[in-house]
C-alpha cells in the first residue's frame, strides 16, 4: 500500500564525487529517494558507504555534484546565506561526536537562546525565555538551573547528546538528521538516547532520518530503510520487508553481522 502521507525531501539522481580524473570517488551515486512527514527511516550501511556524505548533502553543509534535492515539493534553494538559515529552520541533526558538536567559547546558556532566536524568539521577555529553557531541559532529565552558566566540556557525553536533543525540542525543525547518535556514549545511555528521540518524535511529528551501521536498530524503529552499499542503494522498503525477506547479498550479510549469543559467531568476513 502507498504511503499517503506527503512528501518532505526528495533526491534524484544525487550524486557527490570527490577528485578528478583517475582519482575520482564516488561516495554518493546517483541515489533516489522519497522521506515522507512523520517518517522514521534509516539509511544503513558500513563506513565508507556514503551514508553520512549523504546526510551532510542533505543538511545543506556540502553541495552535490549532480542530482537535485526537494524539499516540500520545491526544488531547494540555499544559495544565498539568509535561504541556508530558513532551510535550517527546518532541517537539523544531531552527530555522532557530541565532544565536537559544540562552540566552546560559548555557554550552555547561549547554546539554548540562539535556537529560541533562530524560530523567532528574540524579543521575548527574558522570564518567557528562561521558562523555554527549563522546559526543553526537563523534556531530557536535565535540570537548566544546574546547567546555567556552564559550558558544553563540563557535561558528559551522555549528557551532551541530551543536551543536543533539547536544542532540537526548542528549533522544532520538520526533519530531523541523527548520524549515530548513540555510538559514542556509554551503554547505558544509549536507551536513554534512542528513547529521548522517539519522545521527540512523537510530541512535534516530525520526519526521523537515523544514519547508523546498526541494522537491529534500523529495524527495531523504523518505517523504512535504505541499504547503502559503495554510494548506491542496493536495497529499500519497509523495515520488515528489507530485515526479514532481503534481497540483496549485502543485506543479509550485515544481518548475519549482528552478534548472536546462542549461536557460534562467524569472524571469517571481519
Amino acid at each position: 500500500m502507498a504511503d499517503e502521507r506527503k512528501i518532505c525531501l526528495k533526491g534524484s539522481g544525487l550524486t557527490k564525487v570527490y577528485g578528478f580524473g583517475r582519482n575520482q570517488m564516488r561516495a554518493v551515486d546517483h541515489v533516489d529517494f522519497e522521506f515522507h512527514e512523520s517518517e522514521i527511516i534509516s539509511i544503513v550501511g558500513e563506513s565508507g558507504s556514503g551514508k553520512t556524505t549523504l546526510a551532510k548533502m542533505l543538511l545543506g553543509l556540502i553541495s552535490s555534484t549532480s542530482g537535485d534535492i526537494y524539499f516540500e515539493g520545491q526544488k531547494r534553494d540555499i544559495r544565498s546565506q539568509k535561504k541556508k538559515q530558513e532551510y535550517w529552520k527546518n532541517i537539523q541533526a544531531i552527530f555522532q561526536d557530541p565532544f565536537s558538536s559544540y562552540n566552546t567559547f560559548n555557554k550552555i546558556d547561549a547554546v539554548l537562546l540562539d535556537c529560541i532566536h533562530m524560530r523567532g524568539g528574540k524579543k521575548l521577555p527574558h522570564e518567557k525565555k528562561l521558562e523555554l529553557m527549563s522546559e526543553a531541559c526537563s523534556f531530557v532529565n536535565l535540570k537548566f538551573a544546574e546547567l546555567t552558566n556552564k559550558y558544553p566540556f563540563e557535561l558528559s557525553g551522555g549528557q551532551m547528546q541530551r543536551l543536543m536533543i533539547a536544542r532540537i525540542f526548542l528549533l522544532k525543525p520538520k526533519i530531523l538528521i541523527a548520524d549515530e547518535p548513540t555510538s559514542m556514549i556509554d551503554a547505558c545511555s544509549r536507551a536513554t538516547i534512542l528513547d529521548m528521540l522517539l519522545a521527540l518524535r512523537k510530541e512535534t511529528g516530525m520526519t526521523l532520518i537515523f544514519i547508523t551501521h546498526d541494522i537491529g536498530l534500523a529495524y527495531f524503529v523504523s518505517d523504512s530503510v535504505y541499504i547503502m552499499e559503495q554510494g548506491k542503494f542496493v536495497e529499500k522498503g519497509s523495515a520488515d520487508h528489507v530485515i526479514l525477506h532481503p534481497q540483496e547479498a549485502y543485506t543479509r550479510r550485515l544481518i548475519n553481522d549482528v552478534p548472536k549469543i546462542h549461536e557460534e559467531w562467524d569472524l571469517s568476513t571481519v
